[in-house]
């Protein structure tokens, strides 16, 4: 770790294409006719610094883009910003009513926006604010900026915001636009022995972002929105550097301007920032081609109370020891503000093709998909639906007006249910996408369809495959409908190997089967499982699970104890406590069993080295000593942190 600039870091500026830094700009040969001196202008952010201009305070994603009930009984998106915006499901209702036990003639309370009265005051450090005021960087302790950064998006924190209050929120919001800034506001924070919870795009799903209810001290959101540029692109080494906050889809379309991709989308890209990929260990859909974000990885920066910790060079490999860039990915905001990254790029591909694959049940698929990773010839993304998620998605499908579509439609159904005997109640189906060139999306697809045939696999059509992953960034929307009608839903995570996978999606559905009858749930509930990452040695699988809680006084708490049943059946069937959703304070009981005791001191040693007063005190992982929670009054003026 360093707390000065070394030389070595920044390539070499000739083949660098360079952005505006506002203050200052790295000026490059490749811009050199430009009338600013060599600097292209940046655009505005997706996301603006008022959060709530655009945002649904209550819910996912933008206020104009939502599922509701329209006069004629059938379900709508609105909105123009996806390909279902303006569309009806036809289906859907029906799907709703029948799986979940919605009525529409049951709709459940919402409060209207959370008011000042409701909102905690904040807890104020006086000497801290003064310094803050001298140093010109913005920040507010309105309301609602407040309340905007209190929370990610568990289902427990978006049903406070329905239906309840929150106890604690941060009391100050700070919006750094430099590393340099971020450096300032740590210093002030370690002077003032005030709290700092770093938020990127608020997309956390592990209650990373909830403030201690216990804190005493002030706590300051750090939203590093602001720090949103490309600092540079080498085109020559196919890097390029970004700071934290950029949000996923501004970061993919500015490099799509200079014929550049990442590769990197998780399901959350239009709103998680570049941070939080790192802060969170993360995974994109098309991993099989670009790899994990540890494996695009190629330096970082982060601010600590210690000072500044980062490599003193951008290499694709050394072996110097421990490497610290495993001490910051997966950190979750315990040891400080990641503030620059380096990744890795790749030219944008030149072919993109959509496919899907249809089989006669799910275990069938799962036997494909895990020939397929042994044979290493994986597409950029594939992704295996049980029988209860095709439903569903056959449920989405928007009106077609089309007679001719309609009708493939319906010989694609008569083909593989009648002429193949494919029992639709048992059916599972693949989707699939294939990148690179044009030749080498020919092989890609030649070898997985004939592994496919080798388990009765059929394929499906390119439209279903393209229409799957359309719905994957509109899928989180789905759930402030379904809270609209008692319904309360999630989806959890874990990485499994091969030998473990079918035993560990039965036994988990048939867990939670198991505990909603126990626990009185009058209505069936929704349960379903996808495999949506493949390797080697295993495969990464998400669960998706909705009761209707009609007639139960509290439903938040009853989900989260049946779905620990299921986490705890996760882990009895050889599962991981999470594959790239994260720790955060949900998972945090977990974390022993996963990485033992000694691994658990280790991490402990670390925080306390990097911080021992706790200014990272957000109390994610598992901070403070591994057997008492608290960290040891080694430093001086060390602060003991509550219980955790």
């Amino acid at each position: 770790a360093t707390t000065e600039r070394n030389a070595d870091v920044e390539p070499d500026k000739n083949h660098i294409v360079s952005y505006s830094l506002n203050k200052v700009h790295l000026q490059s040969q490749a811009c050199a006719s430009s009338s600013d001196g060599g600097a292209l202008d940046p655009e505005p952010p997706t996301i603006p610094k008022r959060r709530q201009e655009i945002l649904k305070w209550n819910g996912w994603g933008f206020k104009d883009s939502k599922f509701f009930v329209n006069k004629d009984g059938q379900v709508e998106f609105t909105g123009e910003r996806y390909r279902i915006s303006g569309s009806t499901m036809p289906a859907m209702k029906d799907w709703m009513c029948k799986t979940i036990g919605i009525s529409l003639d049951h709709k459940a309370p919402s409060q209207p926006e959370i008011s000042a009265a409701n909102i905690p005051l904040p807890i104020k450090n006086e000497s801290f604010i003064a310094d803050m005021r001298r140093t010109a960087i913005s920040h507010s302790d309105d309301c609602q900026d407040r309340l905007f950064r209190a929370h990610g998006h568990t289902l427990h924190e978006i049903f406070l915001l329905r239906e309840g209050k929150f106890d604690r929120i941060p009391d100050l919001v700070i919006w750094p636009v430099s590393h340099e800034e971020v450096v300032k506001v740590v210093e002030l924070a370690c002077k003032h022995n005030v709290v700092v919870i770093p938020f990127g795009g608020g997309t956390s799903v592990s209650l990373a972002l909830e403030c201690p209810h216990e804190e005493k001290r002030m706590i300051v959101s750090l939203d590093t929105s602001q720090m949103n540029r490309i600092l540079w692109i080498d085109e020559q080494n196919l890097t390029m550097k970004a700071e934290c906050g950029i949000i996923g889809q501004d970061l993919e379309r500015k490099l799509a301007e200079k014929g550049l991709c990442t590769g990197h989308e998780p399901d959350s890209m239009e709103f998680s920032s570049l941070g939080g990929w790192v802060a969170t260990r993360a995974s994109g859909m098309k991993k099989n081609i670009y790899g994990n974000i540890e494996d695009l990885l190629i330096h970082v920066r982060m601010v600590t109370p210690r000072g500044v910790m980062e490599k003193n060079c951008q290499v694709p490999r050394m072996s110097s020891g421990l490497d610290i860039h495993h001490f910051i990915l997966g950190s979750e905001g315990t040891l400080g503000v990641i503030t620059e990254v380096t990744l890795k790029v790749r030219p944008l591909p030149p072919c993109k093709k959509y496919g899907s694959v249809v089989f006669p049940n799910f275990e069938s698929g799962v036997n494909c998909m895990r020939e397929v990773a042994k044979q290493r010839c994986a597409p950029a993304s594939i992704r295996l639906m049980d029988n209860e998620q095709f439903q569903f998605g056959h449920a989405l499908k928007v009106e077609s007006k089309s007679l001719l579509t309609n009708f493939m439609d319906g010989l694609k159904k008569l083909y593989i249910t009648k002429l193949k005997g494919f029992d639709p109640s048992k059916l599972a189906v693949a989707t699939l996408l294939f990148e690179g060139t044009k030749e080498e999306v020919a092989a890609q697809e030649k070898r997985v369809y004939e592994i496919a045939a080798l388990f009765r696999g059929l394929p499906g059509g390119a439209d279903n495959g393209e229409r799957g992953y359309m719905l994957t960034f509109v899928i989180a929307y789905l759930r402030d409908i379904a809270f609209d009608y008692y319904v309360v839903a999630e989806s959890f995570e874990t990485s499994v190997p091969w030998d473990r996978c079918l035993d560990l999606c039965q036994n988990v559905k048939e867990r939670l089967h198991r505990e909603c009858k126990d626990n009185g749930i009058q209505f069936p509930p929704y349960i379903t499982c996808r495999v949506t990452q493949t390797y080697d040695s295993g495969a990464c699988v998400y669960f998706y699970f909705a009761f209707n809680y009609r007639g139960i006084s509290n439903p938040v708490h009853l989900y989260e104890h049946i779905e620990s049943c299921g986490r705890e059946e996760i882990l009895a069937n050889g599962g991981s406590i999470s594959h790239h959703h994260g720790v955060g304070k949900i998972r945090k009981r977990y974390l022993k069993r996963a990485i033992g005791e000694i691994g658990l001191g280790a991490m402990q040693s670390i925080k306390q080295y990097i911080d021992p007063n706790n200014i990272f005190g957000n109390n994610n992982l598992m901070i403070g000593h591994p057997l008492t929670g608290h960290v040891k009054p080694d430093a001086p003026n060390a602060l003991l942190p509550s219980k955790l």
